[in-house]
């Protein structure tokens, strides 16, 4: 039997292990790659012009994948959220932050089962063998079965804040190139397309958003669903006010052009008073670090010596 000090020791290493799984499988899980439907368009097209059928060979992760979702009913059905008002602010928080399949919400409730049910393993077991059955033990138990289980929820807000930030700093180059695009005498869908093209590597984000509104608009929506599902499904206000601004351009025939340049200037305006903002703040922030940190430092390196020899005075005094 291993004594106490063992399973202390390989504590840290436990928790990168566990951490590292974890990350695995939820990026590759939420990793976008080709839909079924993408899949049998390209059999369609490689049967049309007579080209070889390309063979994918199915990977470790995607065969664990598909275990994920044979289990998901089972396993993710018990935190899935009951009504549908809930349902629906998990469906959003889901697609703020680019998870937006059919199966997302399912697997995002299997995940965080899986992770649970990992933590309260992982954490429980080496709790009881290092304290034992003891009162601190099952509070060590729950902590690490709540982390195990706010563990998704985290990540995918971090991925979310990160996508807003993405399309908050990109929106006012997108809106200069539409307006170039506009004004050059291209509509409005083939200005996005343009954007889609020349922005992929700079805006991703904003990139992929344009191509899906650009794919829903020739399945047959219209502009104006289109720009408001754009809006909403990504949770960025500058992202609604545009849409909103594009489809009142779109339904009264106003200039786009020039709507789009008062935004994207609107825009800069605001992005330049939320550094400043940040900039006026950094003297706050930096004094628990100066006082913590620094201060203690400079009154050791400034006041030692002259305690030393104060010390080194007095004590021939005491003794006498």
């Amino acid at each position: 039997m291993f004594d106490k000090v063992d399973f202390v020791a390989l504590l840290p290493y436990a928790l990168f292990a566990a951490c590292s799984g974890a990350f695995w499988i939820l990026g590759d899980l939420f990793v976008s790659r080709r839909s079924r439907a993408e899949t049998r368009l390209a059999k369609i097209k490689s049967q049309i012009l007579g080209a070889p059928v390309p063979v994918v060979k199915e990977t470790h992760m995607e065969g664990l994948t598909k275990i994920l979702e044979k289990a998901g009913p089972q396993v993710g059905t018990s935190l899935q959220p009951k009504t549908e008002k809930e349902l629906g602010k998990l469906a959003s928080k889901l697609a703020a932050a680019g998870f937006r399949s059919e199966r997302a919400v399912l697997l995002f409730s299997t995940i965080k089962a899986l992770c649970l049910i990992a933590a309260l393993a992982l954490g429980g077991g080496i709790t009881m063998l290092t304290v034992g059955v003891t009162t601190k033990g099952m509070i060590t138990t729950l902590g690490a079965a709540v982390v195990g289980m706010m563990l998704p929820d985290l990540v995918v807000g971090f991925i979310a804040k990160g996508r807003k930030e993405a399309i908050f700093l990109g929106l006012p180059d997108v809106l200069d190139m539409l307006v170039v695009c506009v004004e050059a005498g291209l509509g409005l869908d083939q200005a996005m397309r343009k954007v889609c093209d020349e922005l992929e590597d700079s805006h991703p984000v904003i990139a992929f958003e344009f191509r899906t509104c650009n794919q829903r608009l020739q399945m047959g929506q219209t502009r104006s669903e289109v720009l408001q599902e754009l809006g909403d499904r990504n949770g960025v206000d500058d992202l609604k006010t545009l849409a909103s601004i594009m489809i009142q351009c779109d339904r009264f025939g106003t200039s786009v052009g020039q709507a789009l340049r008062t935004q994207s200037e609107m825009m800069r305006t605001r992005r330049r008073q939320i550094a400043e903002e940040k900039a006026a703040k950094t003297a706050v922030k930096l004094l628990f670090p100066l006082v913590v940190f620094i201060f203690p430092g400079i009154f050791v390196v400034l006041v030692g010596p002259a305690a030393i020899q104060m010390v080194n005075e007095m004590l021939p005094a005491l003794k006498r």
